[in-house]
């Protein structure tokens, strides 16, 4: 589980499917038993104490389950933990790594990098024809990272909940532009993880943050 703080007060926490219940059991435990209602969302949990909940459906859980939308608790612990397949595409300017996730595991991945190179401090002439080469490099980077995404992903099209994407979200609207990618943007989830230079490992632990449940935890307002 990971927290951090969130924009306009309150952390956001990210909450493995598996330990969801136990997580909303020690929420009523610190503030008392929460209230729930449906929101666009997913779930906002009041508790009496005045602190909130909210619980972000996430990728792909929705296309599984439409109890989500009644608002019960117990048909989005539910929903939330259901194995789910989801699409992974990690991209950075030099990097790609995709992979399709079936529950926990990673059962299908690719990693693919070139060099793109990096700024430079020079001036005048020299440093126009750095920047036409850097562009060039990086044109022929995002054109690979789609014929990869074509090869690897788009197959698996008709059998995905979901499809993740993290690292620049410039470099990944790039690749899902291509119009024979439309079936893979149509799944884009509003989601975009934060991840370093793609590499296996990273790919690896992408697949546990893609299936996290998002929650925004607001604490009770001070006594005056």
């Amino acid at each position: 589980m990971s927290s951090r703080p969130a924009a306009g007060g309150g952390r956001w926490v990210e909450v493995d499917p598996a330990r969801l219940a136990r997580w909303v059991d020690g929420f009523a435990e610190r503030h008392g038993p929460p209230t729930v209602t449906t929101q666009g969302y997913g779930l906002l949990l009041t508790a009496p104490d005045g602190a909130t909940a909210e619980l972000h459906v996430p990728p792909g859980a929705a296309g599984i389950s439409g109890a989500v939308a009644d608002g019960g608790l117990a048909d989005f612990l539910a929903a939330a933990g259901a194995p789910r397949r989801i699409g992974l595409l990690l991209a950075r300017k030099s990097a790609v790594a995709m992979g399709v996730a079936a529950g926990e595991d990673l059962v299908v991945s690719k990693v693919d990098s070139r060099y793109v190179q990096g700024r430079t401090a020079a001036g005048g002439w020299s440093q126009h024809r750095f920047a036409r080469r850097r562009d060039n490099q990086a044109k022929a980077a995002l054109g690979e990272a789609v014929e990869l995404a074509v090869r690897l992903l788009l197959p698996e099209a008709g059998t995905l909940d979901a499809v993740v994407a993290g690292g620049d979200r410039r470099t990944v609207d790039g690749i899902l532009a291509d119009r024979r990618l439309a079936p893979l943007a149509a799944l884009r989830a509003e989601r975009l993880l934060d991840v370093p230079e793609p590499r296996h490992a990273v790919l690896v632990a992408a697949v546990a943050a893609a299936r996290a449940v998002r929650v925004l935890v607001r604490d009770p307002a001070p006594a005056d």
